[in-house]
C-alpha cells in the first residue's frame, strides 16, 4: 500500500500557498475542537502539517493565522 503524498480533489494543485495555509489552518481549528490534538500544540502542529506542505511560515505569521 502506498501512502498518498499529494491532494487528490480536482483543483487542489492550483490552489495559493496562502490558501493551502489557511486550508491547513481549518484542519488544525478542527482537530483541536475534536480533541485530536492538544490546545497547547496547535501551532506546533500547524508550523508541522506548513513543512510538510512544503509551505515556510513565520511564527509570527502562524499566530496571526491562528488568532
Amino acid at each position: 500500500m502506498s501512502m498518498q503524498d499529494q491532494p487528490v480533489e480536482d483543483g487542489s494543485l492550483d490552489a495559493s500557498d496562502d490558501d493551502k495555509l489557511r486550508g491547513l489552518v481549518e484542519q488544525v481549528k478542527r482537530d483541536v475542537e475534536f480533541g485530536s490534538v492538544p490546545p497547547d500544540e496547535e501551532r506546533d502542529v500547524l508550523q508541522q502539517r506548513a513543512a510538510e506542505a512544503g509551505l515556510h511560515v513565520e511564527s509570527s505569521r502562524l499566530e496571526e493565522l491562528l488568532s
